[in-house]
């Protein structure tokens, strides 16, 4: 008796989203729905959010409307990438931004996600639920990525300017120049100026790299409360400020010098 070879099975392929034109079509007809129960749950939850000016809840509106609107994009074409934080923001201001931080977007974009999520049963087609959830979870995924390069990028940017800022800032004091523009610079570094200042200066260590300065700069601001810090070539410059022993707070700042002398100034009022 001979068997008959029998046909390999086909694994099932499982439903994609953009396979389910009736969960699409839901999404679409839900956008509103969705967008003001975010808006209610940012006003029932979040205190930044209240508190904000009314223009920039506006722009915090737009926000969240631009992110669900991104994610019914996406659905329709789950292959192209999602939208990042950058697009999503595109339809604010860049100066909300300065007003949100980025715990602030990742709790926005927590607050849209959780709502599309909260309400995809109900928007889903009938045996649907589950496909949405999925594609729910990987496009918040991808957008919070996103935010945080998009801030890390910021940060780093700022990083770099206040670095240049900082050695202008010191230059201007070896030079003996105490102009208005100088207080201006001083104060966007965030030297608050209350107390006494001091002045130390020495040669750097020859292993003074990118990291290790950067672990100097935190090192000299946890020693006083007000810090600037200038290289010159093979010379460090710390500059001390604030209410503490600024005497002691430099002595402990004595092994980030390199070999040869180290000059502690005297303290003075200003």
């Amino acid at each position: 008796m001979t068997a008959t070879p029998r046909t390999p099975a086909t694994a099932p392929t499982p439903t994609s989203p953009a396979g389910n034109a009736d969960n699409l079509q839901r999404l679409r007809d839900g956008s509103g729905l969705l967008m003001s129960a975010a808006l209610r749950r940012l006003d029932d939850e979040i205190r930044w959010y209240r508190e904000l000016p009314a223009e920039d809840r506006s722009y915090v509106g737009l926000v969240a409307q631009s992110g669900i609107t991104a994610f019914v994009t996406w659905y329709a074409d789950p292959q192209a990438p999602p939208h990042g934080v950058s697009d999503i923001f595109a339809a604010a201001p860049p100066e909300l931004t300065r007003s949100i931080s980025l715990q602030n977007t990742l709790q926005l974009v927590r607050i849209v996600v959780e709502v599309v999520e909260a309400y995809s049963d109900q928007l889903a087609a009938p045996g649907g639920e589950r496909d949405l959830r999925e594609a729910v979870l990987r496009y918040s995924r991808e957008v919070a990525f996103s935010a945080a390069e998009v801030y890390a990028r910021a940060a780093e940017v700022r990083g770099a300017w206040d670095a240049r800022l900082e050695a202008l800032v010191v230059d201007a004091l070896i030079r003996g120049d105490g102009d208005d523009s100088l207080r201006s610079r001083v104060s966007a570094l965030g030297w608050s100026g209350h107390g006494s200042t001091l002045v130390m200066a020495g040669t750097i260590a020859a292993t003074l790299d990118e990291v290790r300065t950067a672990e100097l700069r935190r090192a000299t601001r946890r020693a006083a409360g007000d810090a600037l810090v200038g290289i010159h070539g093979d010379r460090l410059v710390l500059v001390l400020g604030g209410e503490g022993d600024l005497q002691a707070a430099a002595a402990s700042l004595l092994p980030r010098f390199g070999p040869g002398p180290v000059v502690i100034g005297p303290t003075v009022p200003g």
